[in-house]
């Protein structure tokens, strides 16, 4: 059995084939997964805010998406994988309450896909999958095997991104 290696809210993990990388409960979270399909070494990220810089000082970076991407980024690269063959794939960014009078603060889940998705893009990372947005949480995982991306929710089953 191949190992599972859990990775909790506001956090990362980076491992290589074969191991899976799990984060469990997005709701507005993202899971950013990078993957070398060459080496099968990657990361999963599980971001909780879009930005640092409007927050409260944390000890944690991985809770947000400007300072958790490069740090998983960097140690991806550290264990082998090259940077110019790095693929992502995205999943969560749910809207997960209702509110009467949503305001952009309230809209954490779009937030959080529009950060991730512009730092990819400013790291030339090509995001090759996507399942984000919705009223649903989602559980997401990475098989370092193949690279193939799960997304388990509730009520909508489970898909490969």
């Amino acid at each position: 059995m191949p190992d599972l290696i859990r990775v909790g809210m506001a956090d990362y993990k980076v491992g290589k084939s074969p191991a899976t990388l799990i984060s469990y409960g997005l709701g507005s979270c993202i899971g950013v997964s990078l993957y070398d399909p060459q080496t099968k070494i990657g990361g999963l990220l599980h971001i909780m805010l879009p930005d640092s810089t409007q927050a409260r000082a944390s000890d944690n970076p991985a809770k947000f998406a400007d300072t958790g991407l490069p740090l998983m980024l960097d140690d991806v690269v550290k264990a082998g994988a090259a940077r110019s063959r790095l693929v992502a794939k995205i999943a969560g960014g749910a809207q997960m309450f209702a509110f009467s009078n949503t305001t952009d603060v309230m809209r954490v889940g779009a937030r959080n896909a529009e950060a991730i998705k512009k730092l990819l893009k400013s790291f030339n990372i090509k995001i090759i999958g996507e399942d984000t947005g919705g009223t649903y949480g989602r559980t997401v995982s990475i098989d370092l095997v193949t690279g193939a991306y799960k997304v388990k929710t509730i009520d909508r089953g489970e898909k490969e991104i």
